[in-house]
C-alpha cells in the first residue's frame, strides 16, 4: 500500500470506511457504472484533493468519493503484493500531482475504472462467460498502459480516451451479467478480508527479513576487520603509533569525537570531514571503539592517514573510570538492535570524563556524512546552554514531543517536565563541556539513569534518556545543520540534501547495507575510495 507522509506502507483499513464499503457496495456499483461521461466531480482543491461536488448531490458525492478511495486502497495492495516498490508508487503519484487539473481528472476516472474492472473479474465465476472475463483483462492492460503514458503529461492522449469509452462499455456489460448486488457486497468483504490477511503476511515477513537484514554485518566488513585485525598484529610496537602532537591540550584545534565499532563508516566521517573543512589542519579527530574492533580500526587509519589533520585512537577498555558493568549495563531484555543497546552509544554521556581539558567538542555519529564546513559551530554563542542540536518537531507535530518517547504517567516525570516539549536530535551535537562541568549534568544523568534502572519510564536507547538530561540545556541549531532520516525517510528533497551540513543516516537503512535506499548511497559512496587495496580483497564495492 502507497505510504503517505512516511507512514507505514502496510496500515490497516480504516474501520469506517470498511464498513461503508460493505454497506453501501451495491449503491458504489450502480453509481459508478450509471453515471454520465461528463459526471460530476471535484475540482483539485489546494494540497491534491478533489473536493465534493456542491448542490443536493453533495451528500451522495462525497460518499462515493470515500469508498471509492477506499476501493483504491485495496487496490494499491494488490499491486504491492504483485511486486510494485513504494518508490515506484511515489514516483506516479509525484506525476500524477504535476499534471494539469483536466489529466488529473482523467487519470481518476481511469483508476476507479480499473477498480471496478478488478472488482468484476474476481466476482466472475470460471464457468461464466469466458468472453466478457477476456475482455475484462484486455482493458485493464490496455487502461493501466494509458494512466501510466498519461501520468505527468500536459493532456491525456486520444487514444486513452478511446480506451476509456471501451472500459465503460465493457463495464456496462459486466453489470448486466451480474447484476446481484449481495453477491458483490460479499465479494467485495472477501476480497477485503484477503488483502487485509496478505497485507500482514507480508508486513511480518518483511519486518523479519529487514531486522535480519540491519542486524547483520555485511560479509565484506567482516573480511575488512579480519585483514586489518592480522595486518596490526604483524607490525612492531613503534609502528602502531600515529605520530605524535600534543592535541588534548590545545583548544586551538577544532575536536571532533566519533564513537564507533565501524571502520568503514568511521572512515566516511573522517574523509567527509576532512574534505568539506576549510582548514583541516586545525582538525584533531578522536575515535573510540571497542576492544574487538581497536586493532582493524588502528590499522585502517595507520594506513590511511586524515593528513593533514591529526587523530587519535582509543580503546574503551582503556577507561578504567568507567563503571565496571558499563559494556554491559545498556542491555534490554527484548531489545536487540545495537543502535540501543551499544555502550559507545551511551558513552556520550561520559564526555567531560573522555575529554577532561577540553571546553568544547562536536561528537559525530557514525553514519553522518559531513558536507560543509563545520568550524561555525565553535564560533556560536551557546547563551549558557550546554548542547547545540537541531530540533526534530514542527508545529502541529505530536509524534517528536517528550510524551512519545517518555512515560508521563509517572509522577517524577509529570512534575518536571513539559509533556508537549520538542525533541532534539543527537547525531551531530557541539558541547561546552564547561558549561556541562558547572551545571553538574554527569550528576543527574546519573540519577535519571538509576531511575530508568528501577522502573521502565521511557524507550530503548539513549536519546530519551538525553531529552532529560539536556531538558532546558539545549540550544536550537537552524535544521541545515543537521538533516535528519536517510535511513528510513525516501522522500526528503534533494534541495535539502543539497544545503545540509551534516546529512544522517538515521534509521534502520544504513547506507553500507544492501537494504539502504538507493538515492542516498551516493552521498555515502562518494567518500570511500574503493580501489583500496583491503576494500578490493574482501570485495567492497559501492
Amino acid at each position: 500500500m502507497r505510504a503517505a507522509g512516511g507512514r507505514d506502507p502496510a496500515a490497516a483499513l480504516p474501520l469506517l470506511l470498511r464498513a461503508l464499503l460493505i454497506a453501501t457496495a451495491c449503491g458504489l456499483v450502480f453509481a459508478l457504472l450509471n453515471l454520465p461521461d461528463g459526471r460530476a466531480r471535484s475540482s483539485a482543491a489546494p494540497g491534491g484533493e478533489r473536493a465534493a461536488a456542491g448542490g443536493g448531490g453533495g451528500v451522495r458525492v462525497s460518499v462515493e468519493q470515500g469508498l471509492t478511495r477506499e476501493a483504491r486502497r485495496l487496490n494499491t495492495v494488490a499491486e504491492e503484493i504483485d511486486g510494485q516498490t513504494d518508490e515506484v508508487a511515489a514516483e506516479e503519484d509525484e506525476r500524477i500531482s504535476k499534471s494539469p487539473p483536466d489529466t488529473k481528472e482523467k487519470i481518476w476516472m481511469m483508476q476507479d475504472q480499473l477498480i471496478m474492472a478488478k472488482a468484476y473479474l474476481h466476482f466472475a465465476s470460471p464457468q461464466g462467460s469466458a468472453h466478457l472475463i477476456r475482455e475484462l483483462k484486455l482493458r485493464i492492460k490496455e487502461i493501466e498502459r494509458a494512466i501510466s503514458h498519461s501520468s505527468g503529461g500536459s493532456r491525456v492522449p486520444g487514444s486513452a480516451l478511446q480506451k476509456m469509452k471501451a472500459m465503460e462499455l465493457t463495464l456496462s456489460k459486466a453489470q448486466r451479467t451480474y447484476p446481484r448486488c449481495s453477491q458483490m457486497t460479499s465479494k467485495l468483504r472477501a476480497m477485503t478480508h484477503h488483502s487485509e490477511e496478505l497485507v500482514r503476511a507480508h508486513q511480518s515477513e518483511s519486518s523479519f527479513l529487514e531486522q535480519v537484514a540491519v542486524r547483520t554485518l555485511p560479509k565484506g566488513h567482516h573480511c575488512l576487520a579480519m585483514r586489518l585485525t592480522t595486518d596490526y598484529f604483524s607490525l612492531g610496537p613503534k609502528e602502531r603509533e600515529f605520530p605524535a602532537r600534543d592535541s588534548r591540550q590545545l583548544d586551538g584545534y577544532y575536536h571532533y569525537a566519533i564513537f564507533s565499532d565501524n571502520v568503514l563508516a568511521s572512515a566516511v566521517v573522517v574523509n567527509s570531514t576532512i574534505a568539506a573543512s576549510k582548514n583541516p589542519g586545525r582538525i584533531m579527530l578522536h575515535i573510540v571503539t571497542d576492544a574487538l574492533n581497536y586493532p582493524a580500526m588502528m590499522m585502517w587509519f595507520l594506513t590511511n592517514p586524515p593528513t593533514p589533520a591529526a587523530i587519535q585512537v582509543e580503546n574503551l577498555d582503556d577507561f578504567k573510570w568507567l563503571p565496571g558493568d558499563f559494556s554491559s549495563r545498556f542491555k534490554v531484555k527484548g531489545v536487540r538492535d545495537p543502535r540501543y543497546t551499544s555502550a559507545l552509544n551511551h558513552l556520550r554521556f561520559y564526555l567531560p570524563e573522555v575529554f577532561p581539558s577540553l571546553s568544547k567538542v562536536l561528537l559525530l555519529d557514525h553514519d553522518v556524512v559531513v558536507q560543509k564546513d563545520l568550524s561555525g559551530l565553535w564560533d556560536l554563542d551557546m547563551m549558557g546552554k550546554v548542547i547545540g542540536a537541531v530540533k526534530t518537531c514542527t508545529s502541529g507535530e505530536s509524534y517528536h514531543r517528550l510524551d512519545s518517547l517518555v512515560d508521563f504517567s509517572n509522577p517524577s516525570i509529570f512534575n518536571k517536565f513539559d509533556a508537549k516539549a520538542c525533541t532534539f536530535a543527537f547525531g551531530m551535537n557541539i558541547f561546552d563541556l564547561n558549561e556541562w562541568r558547572k551545571q553538574g549534568l554527569s550528576a543527574t544523568y546519573h540519577k535519571w539513569f538509576q531511575v530508568g534502572k528501577r522502573q521502565k519510564i521511557w524507550k530503548a536507547g539513549s536519546l530519551p534518556l538525553g531529552q532529560l538530561v539536556f531538558y532546558n540545556q539545549t540550544l536550537p541549531l537552524d535544521r541545515r545543520w543537521h538533516v535528519l532520516g536517510l535511513g528510513h525517510d525516501s522522500s526528503i528533497g534533494r534541495d535539502d540534501l543539497e544545503s545540509a551540513y551534516v546529512i544522517h543516516y538515521s534509521g534502520k537503512l544504513k547506507p553500507w547495507l544492501e537494504v539502504s535506499i538507493p538515492k542516498y548511497r551516493d552521498y555515502w559512496n562518494r567518500y570511500l575510495n574503493y580501489d583500496n587495496t583491503y576494500l578490493q580483497q574482501c570485495n567492497i564495492h559501492g
